[in-house]
């Protein structure tokens, strides 16, 4: 299926590895340029030369996303490079962070107030596209008990209110906003990848929740992100789409 998304241009955060990467080689398979921005040069100017090799455009800077300056900068910097924006991906996370007062204040200004600022410089030029649209990364973390009463699902919660309120606000702009929540997902290196090594008896309990009999891979994920970006999904706005093998049990509706 073409997902139409030849020569368009999207930007994502947090996407010089896991989820972030991967979907930026998701969209450079289609044709699709892609700005992208992490906080280590060495992994962004590697991730850059890998999608460029892909034969689409590809801009990257070492960003912040706490710093607002920087992050702005790299929005702007990414529309002259790249010709635009037709889509931008909240995706960078501060992760599992801590339950004190610092795990707290990490979590709400890398995911909920970076994201709302990169939503607002993103937003004048995805107003100039003729297929605007913005995906935020969530987490099934947001839907059901999982892990205990800590930052990382409290933020996902509301981050999944704010971009589900957005779609409403931006929609008359000709601005479409989703959420894509995945539930557990193994990555080389990654969350799961430490937690199956070093507590191998948490790692075992989750896949034996999960229907699917399986973790999912970021390629998996990657998929439904591209198609919720590409114009075919011109009418979809405002839904979370949940991609965990059947690890919530709660009815979608």
């Amino acid at each position: 299926m073409d997902l139409q998304l030849k020569n368009k241009s999207v930007l994502i955060t947090g996407s010089s590895k896991g989820i972030g990467f991967a979907l930026a080689k998701t969209l450079a398979a289609e044709g699709c340029n892609v700005g992208i921005c992490a906080r280590n040069a060495d992994e962004v100017n590697a991730a850059v030369d890998t999608i460029k090799a892909m034969g689409v455009k590809a801009h990257g800077e070492v960003v912040d996303v706490t710093d607002s300056a920087s992050l702005e900068a790299w929005v702007g910097n990414c529309a002259d490079a790249l010709g635009g924006v037709d889509g931008f991906v909240a995706n960078v996370s501060a992760g599992g962070a801590d339950a004190e007062e610092s795990g707290w204040r990490s979590n709400f200004e890398a995911d909920v107030l970076a994201s709302w600022k990169a939503v607002n410089a993103a937003k004048p030029h995805l107003e100039k596209s003729d297929c605007g649209s913005i995906v935020s990364i969530g987490s099934t973390a947001s839907l059901e008990a999982f892990a205990g009463a800590v930052p990382y699902g409290a933020m996902k919660a509301a981050l999944l209110n704010y971009f589900g309120n957005l779609a409403q606000d931006l929609a008359p702009m000709g601005i479409r906003v989703n959420t894509v929540s995945p539930g557990p997902i193994f990555i080389d290196g990654g969350a799961w990848d430490q937690i199956k090594a070093a507590m191998p008896e948490i790692y075992e309990s989750t896949v034996a929740m999960i229907p699917a009999g399986r973790m999912g891979t970021a390629e998996e994920v990657c998929v439904q992100v591209a198609l919720l970006l590409s114009p075919l999904s011109a009418y979809t706005s405002g839904t979370n789409v949940v991609i965990d093998g059947g690890f919530t049990k709660r009815v979608q509706f």
